[in-house]
């Protein structure tokens, strides 16, 4: 029996970006988008050995090699590294066919000796004009040390050899992709298209860079590193937090490195002499790779070879009930309105903020702020709403990880227009998704209130499946407004009777209703418990979830991420059903399903079932109370479950299967099916209300 045991989150992460790397693979995919899914792939690595390795390493060299979280650091990182360097060899297979299919289609990746004498004499154009500008070269000295690399930047190590004399003199460059982009369209006959790396670029002219020295032989050979991206932060120190942040965030520039990674053909001297000077040792993890690296920047790749080789368009819906042209507010005062995003458009709740930034009755709006577009219409309607005299309050989370730098800048931006700014609570993360608005309505204040599972971040809410609820429920948006008090006075712990808040009731209610189920089980009735999620990590709730299947609840979850969960946890019991889905839009949205009937309860939340969401953050879990919104919730669930396009049975051995159709059926995909389920819901309200207009004129 494994009722006890557990897997690592960090070991179930790489089997679902496993799942990633799958999409990439297949036939299915567009072929474009497949070149994506490699560079999500490559983005999501990156981040897991800036955040998750470091962490891991850190333990190891503090001594804490016991069981942490169930498993031993040191057993999890030579795990790890094993995994890796697997998923390497078939990230490089599936890279080579992508890049045979693309030469089918008449799309050619050139490198530095395939080019033509018409394209040469362009790559030397660009060079000379852009790019050489922007290098930098630094010699590799004996004596001195080598300038602080940057995390995930790509740098070539260049080796030049004058084999008369036999010295060797090495070099490295930055790449300047962030100036420059990684693809450049070369000139080609009018039935093709050839593309160059800026790698490339450089290679073609590597000799112009190095002009002065004497040489006989030149070589440039990809390599970049990884550093520890977890912020050390003293909530004892008497400076400011922002002060704090910024700090933290200079000395992650010089972070120690947690992986190496570097261009297989790199010579053996070049390679020594850079683990010495970058202090790798044996235990770290180094890769031997191919010629390119980061190729997160792949999922950039131009947009070229006709529609075929691309998703087609989804164009966001506009919910049919959210006006066009009128206020928002009488329509809110009557029912709730439930937004999906993508599926709808974003810039509903964008119009929600530009009318009551300039509403005269509206007197102040509240709002959490985790990350932000950069560009962001969002933040530009608070400066807005506080420049028109309205008081304005965000509550900005400057440990949001990888958007801590452009946090303090907004924040700054935001106080210079007279925003009060709150920079989170002493201890907790504040990763809530919250938005309140009051307004004066006669002799009443009425309160509006936004609660949602994703940012309020317009640029990943095109691609990011979330929900919003836009709700003047009295309860819930008094709860909304206690939530903030909290944050402004951070001894005010209010009761709650509708919001489920972490770290104070969140896990205490579920456990409850958790138990309500298994109760009911018992006694012979039909439970339910189904629960869409990021991540499943936390091994109290698990032990709950393990308890609740044995009891005979019914017990369905859908997971895209890290999953910690046995589901075969009893060879005397059915394994718990589980489905992870990974398809053209990120599975964003967290969502529990709890009872049936009277009983049923339904919540959208911010929080994945994590130690840290329901322990460490102030997370909010918000009841849906409206039948046809909850409606909509188990539509979702119910066509995801069905899904056999882009779902994969999750279960004890995580390799990933996906559900197949049955008895000769089509693929059927859940994304799709709910993007046609709300244009239909769409479609129905717009025939009722032209029934109401016929009737009216009558």
């Amino acid at each position: 029996m494994l009722y006890s045991k557990y897997r690592s989150k960090e070991l179930s992460w790489l089997y679902f970006n496993a799942r990633v790397l799958q999409e990439a693979s297949r036939k299915e995919v567009p072929l474009i988008e497949r070149i994506k899914f490699l560079g999500i792939y490559s983005n999501n690595l990156d981040e897991f050995f800036r955040v998750r390795v470091a962490l891991l390493k850190r333990l190891v060299q503090l001594g804490k090699d016991t069981e942490f979280d169930g498993t031993s650091p040191r057993k999890t990182l030579r795990e790890i590294n094993r995994l890796v360097k697997e998923q390497g060899v078939e990230f490089g297979r599936i890279y080579e066919q992508i890049i045979r299919e693309l030469e089918a289609h008449n799309v050619y990746m050139l490198d530095e000796k395939s080019l033509n004498d018409k394209q040469g004499e362009y790559v030397r154009r660009i060079f000379e004009q852009k790019v050489r500008p922007k290098l930098m070269p630094v010699i590799i000295s004996k004596r001195r040390n080598l300038p602080d690399l940057k995390d995930n930047a790509i740098y070539l190590g260049v080796i030049l050899r004058n084999h008369m004399t036999g010295k060797t003199i090495y070099s490295l460059l930055e790449l300047p992709v962030d100036a420059l982009g990684r693809f450049f369209i070369v000139p080609s006959d009018e039935r093709s298209t050839c593309i160059l790396l800026l790698d490339d670029v450089i290679r073609f002219e590597l000799k112009d860079i190095f002009y002065m020295f004497d040489f006989d032989e030149i070589g440039a050979y990809t390599f970049k590193l990884t550093r520890d991206a977890e912020l050390d932060i003293d909530d004892d120190i008497a400076e400011s937090y922002v002060s704090a942040i910024a700090q933290s965030l200079e000395k992650r520039k010089d972070a120690p490195p947690v992986r190496f990674v570097y261009d297989k053909e790199m010579p053996d001297d070049l390679l020594e002499i850079l683990l010495r000077k970058l202090h790798f040792t044996k235990d770290d993890t180094i890769i031997q790779g191919g010629r390119y690296h980061n190729f997160k920047d792949f999922m950039d790749f131009p947009k070229i070879g006709g529609p075929h080789m691309l998703y087609e368009p989804l164009p966001p819906l506009r919910h049919a009930h959210y006006p066009n042209g009128k206020s928002i507010f009488p329509v809110l005062s009557k029912r709730d309105i439930l937004l999906h995003f993508p599926y709808h458009s974003f810039l509903h709740f964008i119009d929600f903020l530009r009318e009551a930034s300039i509403d005269p009755l509206v007197r102040e709006l509240k709002i959490t702020i985790y990350r932000v577009a950069k560009h962001s219409n969002v933040m530009d309607a608070l400066i807005n709403a506080a420049r028109n005299g309205k008081k304005v309050t965000a509550v900005l989370e400057l440990q949001a990880r990888f958007d801590e730098l452009p946090n303090i800048k907004w924040a700054n931006k935001l106080q210079d227009a007279g925003v009060k700014v709150i920079y989170g609570v002493k201890g907790l993360k504040v990763h809530s998704k919250l938005c309140l608005v009051e307004r004066k309505e006669g002799n009443r204040l009425v309160r509006y209130a936004c609660v949602g599972t994703g940012n309020f971040n317009e640029d990943s809410a095109k691609v990011f499946s979330d929900h919003l609820l836009m709700t003047a429920h009295e309860g819930i948006a008094k709860e909304v407004a206690s939530v903030f008090d909290f944050f402004d006075r951070n001894y005010r712990i209010s009761r709650y009777s509708h919001l489920l808040v972490s770290p104070f009731y969140l896990r205490k209610k579920l456990t409850e209703l958790i138990n309500r189920e298994i109760k009911i089980a018992k006694e012979g009735g039909y439970a339910r418990l189904w629960i869409k999620l990021n991540n499943l990590t936390d091994y109290k709730v698990i032990r709950k979830l393990y308890g609740a299947s044995r009891a005979g609840v019914d017990v369905r979850l859908n997971v895209r991420g890290m999953f910690s969960m046995l589901p075969g946890f009893d060879k005397n019991s059915e394994p718990v059903p589980c489905i992870g889905l990974i398809d053209r839009l990120l599975e964003h949205s967290r969502f529990y399903i709890v009872g049936t009937g009277e009983r049923e309860k339904v919540y959208i939340a911010s929080a994945d079932l994590m130690t840290r969401n329901l322990d460490r953050r102030v997370e909010v879990a918000c009841p849906v109370y409206d039948e046809s919104l909850k409606n909509q919730l188990k539509e979702m669930f119910l066509l995801q479950w069905e899904d056999t396009r882009a779902a994969r049975i999750l279960d004890n051995d995580l390799n990933n299967h996906l559900k197949k159709p049955t008895n000769g059926e089509l693929p059927f995909r859940s994304q799709i099916e709910f993007y046609n389920y709300l244009d239909r819901i769409n479609q129905s309200v717009l025939e009722e209300e032209t029934e109401e207009e016929i009737r009216d004129i009558r």
